[in-house]
This record gives C-alpha cells, sequence and structure tokens, in this order.
C-alpha cells in the first residue's frame, strides 16, 4: 500500500471522524452566534469573555471547521483548529475546569485528518538514512 492512498476503510472512518468534527463545531459556533441565555451565562460569568467577543469567537470557529471540512485547505484548517482548542483549553484551565472536550475535539480533529489524508503521516515519519 502506498502512503498516498488510503484503503477505503479508513478512509471512510477519516471522513465520519471528520465528519463529527465539522458538525460539533458547527454547532458549537452556531451556539455561540444564537447567544441564548445559558450560552452567553457560561461565556460571560464562567469563563468571563465579554458579550461583544462572543459574535468574534463563533466566526472563527466556523472558519476553522470550514478550511478542516474543504479536502484542499484540511491540513491549514487542522492547525488553525489545534489553536483554536488550544485557546479553549486555557481558557478551561484558567476557571479551574476540566478541558476534556476541547482536547478529544483537536485530537480526533488530526485522528480524522490521517485517515483520510495518509500524507499528513508523512510529516512525522523518521527517515534513518
Amino acid at each position: 500500500m502506498s502512503i498516498a492512498t488510503p484503503k477505503p476503510a479508513f478512509r471512510w472512518a477519516g471522513l465520519a471522524l471528520s465528519g463529527l468534527v465539522t458538525v460539533v463545531l458547527c454547532g458549537s459556533a452556531a451556539m455561540k452566534f444564537g447567544g441564548g441565555p445559558p450560552i452567553m451565562e457560561m461565556l460571560e460569568h464562567h469563563l468571563q469573555y465579554p458579550a461583544s467577543v462572543v459574535p468574534m469567537l463563533a466566526a472563527t470557529e466556523l472558519l476553522c471547521a470550514i478550511l478542516y471540512a474543504v479536502p484542499f485547505t484540511s491540513p491549514l484548517g487542522a492547525v488553525l483548529l489545534t489553536g483554536y482548542m488550544g485557546g479553549a483549553i486555557s481558557a478551561h484551565v484558567r476557571v479551574s475546569e476540566p478541558f476534556t472536550a476541547p482536547f478529544v475535539i483537536a485530537t480526533l480533529a488530526w485522528v480524522g485528518l490521517a485517515l483520510r489524508n495518509p500524507k499528513i503521516l508523512g510529516l512525522f515519519a523518521h527517515d534513518e538514512t
């Protein structure tokens, strides 16, 4: 098997994981854009984000999701998504809250990308020649 052509089962698993990550990110962005009372309560009072930055957070999250979902830009989307999730982890750590969800989302994004595009694994390969 060439590193450039994934097995069909791996490709489908990667597409499923990537789809799940995209749906979660789009749903989260939609909730931020909607700005319902429970969401704003969590963001403003618990995580201490001013209401004025919430639309920008939502737009950034949506942009990361779109870039990640498009095959041509998916590596860039994964990098940006990792940075966004790093910020989410930082926000949770700052208020002494578990950061499992953003960590899992970022991890699933990279696993999904690697399964659907094996060239990504080549970035981590160590050539001893």
